[in-house]
């Protein structure tokens, strides 16, 4: 491996310090060499904070040293106004004259631009080094801006013979959850909330189970909650309708919502093109990502329309002999691993 792929996937380690954080800014990571050195290094900070370019160059000790270090950062510096001043004017001003980007940034306000500014201020621009990493890391960012909706990734728990729950007669009149996954798998879900924008959920889910949908397990910041209730038949009270947390409950245009101002509602056309709907609606308010949590028809809703990137399915060990199907995945495996006593495999749409 190249000396230059080497500091691409250590600017990838550090971005990712900005999961969770960041959106809707891509979770950029940076860091400047002089010689054989790592002289600074800084990742994208909490909305509306400086970005990971400034970070890393704040970061060095003698800025004398910037007019003959190297910058490596995994996306496009920015070239525009935004919270922030453009990365692309800090870097010039600093002296850099090299510069190395791991990919391209899609969005239409830089799409280029940034390194093409770079150039003309006379930096040397490399690009692509390490891009299929970088890919992967940005994988949120760039669904966003290259396919116009939040990255979707589906979770869902299954007993070894493919149910979600039991026969209603063995749950009886208990409400809240069915757990089929032992400790060490909900925990690591309240870990992937703190990591994705929003969380979602049906409303028969909601009804049966009253789910918080909150990172309490977990240290970070709880997910935009999204309610799907076309039809406006979530019964109040709900915790989700708790205002505790940022909510949006999704009913179809013409629903007359009753209940309590503390959620936010909005109204989509019912048909086919609802969820695309309602995908683009969280594009326009920033949401990077999409965690749908269930339940069976929420799940394959996404699933027959073709909307979601990556699927995460918990299989327990006890076997519920009957009850309600899994959904019906087809997809590239990617990963087979434990999770306590569960396993947890993981899937692409490509």
């Amino acid at each position: 491996m190249k000396i230059q792929e080497k500091y691409m996937l250590r600017c990838i380690q550090i971005g990712r310090n900005a999961l969770g954080r960041s959106a809707p800014n891509p979770m950029v990571g940076a860091l400047l060499t002089h010689g054989d050195t790592i002289i600074g290094s800084g990742y994208t900070s909490a909305f509306g904070g400086p970005h990971a370019e400034v970070n890393a160059i704040r970061s060095v000790a003698d800025p004398g040293k910037l007019p003959d270090s190297t910058l490596y950062v995994t996306l496009e510096p920015c070239c525009h106004h935004g919270k922030t001043p453009p990365c692309t004017d800090r870097i010039i001003e600093s002296g850099i004259r090299r510069v190395v980007v791991g990919l391209p940034d899609p969005h239409d306000k830089v799409a280029g631009q940034g390194i093409a500014q770079l150039r003309e201020a006379g930096c040397q621009v490399e690009v692509g080094v390490a891009a299929d990493a970088c890919r992967e890391h940005h994988k949120r960012f760039l669904t966003l801006h290259e396919k116009g909706r939040p990255y979707i990734v589906l979770k869902w728990a299954q007993s070894p013979d493919g149910f979600l729950a039991p026969d209603p007669e063995v749950r009886g009149e208990s409400t809240g959850p069915w757990w089929i996954t032992g400790r060490e798998s909900r925990q690591l879900v309240h870990k992937w909330r703190t990591q994705e924008s929003a969380i979602l959920v049906g409303w028969r889910t909601a009804a049966a189970d009253d789910p918080q949908l909150t990172s309490r397990d977990w240290a970070g910041k709880d997910p935009l909650r999204v309610l799907l209730d076309p039809s406006g038949r979530a019964p109040e009270g709900l915790r989700l309708l708790d205002g505790k947390v940022p909510t949006l409950r999704v009913l179809h245009t013409g629903q007359q919502p009753t209940g309590s101002a503390r959620v936010e509602n909005i109204f989509l056309e019912p048909g086919p093109g609802f969820l695309r709907a309602l995908c683009r609606e969280l594009r326009e308010r920033g949401v990077l990502s999409i965690l749908v949590e269930g339940g069976a028809h929420t799940l394959g809703s996404f699933l027959s329309a073709g909307l979601w990137d990556e699927a995460r399915v918990f299989t327990g060990p006890r076997p519920l002999n009957g009850g309600l199907r899994a959904p019906a995945l087809s997809g590239r495996l990617v990963a087979n691993t434990a999770s306590g006593a569960d396993t947890l495999t993981l899937w692409r749409n490509d």
